[in-house]
């Protein structure tokens, strides 16, 4: 029989956090966390990275969730500190990021007193999380631990937040140590029913125009891999969601029709009115209501996800196929005959044409006289300069609605965004992970990893800038400067055809870059652009670039809405 011996709860965290596979963990210290920050000092296999803002140091765990499947790890301290996390867990929760919040807490004794620090936080986080704990004994450590990694994990995936309180922390012992690394690998779903599947193919192989439209829980590599095959089979018209994007590869881009969100006027939504089968695949209806795109309720609809759909009038599938995405859509194709393309249709052609008309406008071309950039110039440039694998975060505000619908992605999870929430921020943070996941310890063998905001939702997390210098990224963050938050602005105007509240500017962005330690560009004219952009993403580190964009036609991003009459 093994000797038992007692262990530091800090200790069981730690070895738990390396038994988990975790890489990296995000946070600020601070004196009722403290316990646990000393306690990964003894464990260079984990990188901690101190961030400037507890908020963006949860942004960059989602993203390492995101990007990876395996939780990302986040650590506070209690009060403010916690308080502070609860903007990134909520969009991390809403858009399926797997995360690990690690909190501090009062001592226990202190927990209902009126004292420094003292905040029910787990009761705040609560709404916004799949699950939170408080450690009320030493020996609860190993077991709650382990329980968060497995709940974030596990489909749909989520966020576990967990209260530390200082005194187990920092003065209890345990004799419960950390689970084994197989502990934490979560539970595996096995594909849907068969019946289902087969009616699924039947239902598939007789529709005269069936679609695919494919939601964020689609978009992992593994299910990827499994959409493509299928297609590769039976090829059929598909759409993304925004958070789906880079769903479809180049070799398969003739079936592509694009992303929906938002505004019910975009070809593919005319393709979904016109189609006789829906099959929506991971598809969560936070990221594109049903009464957007399925005005009058009645489109027929096949619901494919690892959960059960949310029934409501404009969402009611005949068939729910609930299990494995991956490992269901492996069967149905199996069930599926083998066909030539059915997005050659005459309906098809036309729709394709209108979805790749703007490529052709005058929109892409500058003229000798503009010092503004227009978005699609903007777009159509950074496509050109690009590598396929090269990982582009957005964040929310206009410039999201012209990159999701208008940049093209060929690999799963390379073009990010927060569609769920929409948290203004999300773009600097996201990118510091995709950087420091090339390679935590080896900056050299990082890749150039690019990051988009407004002028706006820059100044929401732009502090992190000295993070993303001091741990030698490689990250390009272009600014859509027009010196107002002009998502909110083109909304107001066409609701009460006035702004209000909307007025920015008065910041210098390449001063700004220069006094953290990066490199600062901008764009003087629009003919400068490709040139700017090539010297910005060929530097090696950190760099911002400023460019003035012409948001004159913003406008028709949300005009032309098709109304009930077309469904």
């Amino acid at each position: 029989m093994s000797e038992i011996t007692e262990t530091k709860p800090a200790r069981v965290v730690v070895q738990s956090l390396v038994n988990a596979g975790v890489k990296m963990v995000f946070g600020i210290p601070g004196a009722k966390i403290d316990a646990l920050f000393d306690e990964l000092r003894d464990h260079p296999e984990i990188k901690l990275v101190v961030c400037r803002h507890e908020q963006n140091a949860a942004f960059i765990a989602a993203a390492i969730g995101r990007l990876t499947g395996i939780p990302g790890v986040c650590v506070a301290t209690s009060g403010p500190g916690g308080t502070n996390l609860v903007t990134a867990l909520a969009t991390a929760n809403t858009e399926g990021d797997p995360v690990v919040a690690l909190v501090g807490s009062v001592p226990r004794i202190m927990s209902a007193a009126k004292t420094h620090q003292s905040m029910h936080l787990m009761e705040i986080m609560a709404p916004i999380a799949k699950k939170t704990q408080t450690v009320d004994h030493q020996d609860q450590v190993a077991d709650i631990i382990l329980d968060a990694f497995r709940t974030a994990a596990s489909y749909p995936q989520g966020v576990s937040a967990v209260a530390l309180p200082l005194d187990i922390m920092s003065t209890c012992t345990t004799t419960f140590h950390a689970f084994p690394a197989k502990a934490f690998k979560p539970p595996m779903y096995g594909a849907a029913p068969p019946d289902l599947i087969s009616q699924l193919a039947t239902m598939i192989d007789s529709a005269k125009l069936p679609v695919l439209l494919l939601g964020m829980r689609a978009s992992d590599p593994a299910t990827v891999s499994s959409i493509h095959a299928l297609l590769k089979k039976h090829p059929i018209p598909v759409l993304e969601t925004f958070q789906a994007a880079g769903c479809i590869s180049r070799e398969l881009e003739h079936l592509f029709f694009g992303r929906l969100g938002l505004f019910r006027n975009q070809p593919g939504d005319r393709l979904m009115a016109r189609s006789d089968l829906i099959i929506t695949v991971g598809y969560d209806p936070t990221e594109y209501d049903p009464q957007s795109w399925n005005v009058n309720g009645n489109l027929n609809i096949a619901h494919l996800d690892v959960k059960g759909c949310d029934f409501t009038y404009y969402y009611q599938p005949k068939l729910e196929l609930i299990g494995s995405i991956g490992s269901t859509l492996d069967s149905l194709t199996s069930q599926l005959p083998a066909k030539k393309e059915t997005a050659s249709s005459d309906i098809c052609s036309a729709i394709a044409a209108d979805f790749h008309a703007w490529k052709k406008t005058s929109y892409v071309t500058p003229t000798a006289d503009s010092t503004l950039v227009h978005p699609l110039h903007f777009i159509s440039t950074l496509q050109r300069l690009v590598k396929d694998d090269t990982v582009v975060c957005c964040d929310v505000g206009t410039v999201y609605i012209y990159m999701s619908r208008y940049f093209f992605s060929y690999l799963p999870r390379h073009f990010l965004v927060s569609n769920g929430q929409q948290t203004l921020g999300v773009a600097l943070p996201w990118a510091i992970a995709a950087s420091l996941l090339q390679s935590p310890t080896t900056p050299s063998l990082r890749k150039k990893v690019i990051s988009l905001s407004g002028d706006g939702g820059f100044m929401f997390t732009s502090q992190e800038l000295s993070t993303a210098v001091q741990q030698n990224c490689d990250i390009t963050h272009f600014i859509w400067n027009d010196g107002t938050y002009n998502m909110v602005a083109f909304q107001e105007e066409a609701k009460y055809g006035r702004t209000s509240g909307i007025e920015l500017g008065g910041v210098d962005f390449v001063k700004f870059a220069e006094s953290f330690g990066a490199r600062g560009f901008r764009v003087e004219r629009a003919e400068e652009l490709e040139n700017v952009m090539g010297m910005a993403l060929g530097y090696k580190g950190v760099s911002v670039v400023d460019v003035g964009v012409d948001y004159g036609y913003v406008g028709e991003l949300m005009g032309n809405i098709i109304g009930k009459e077309v469904n």
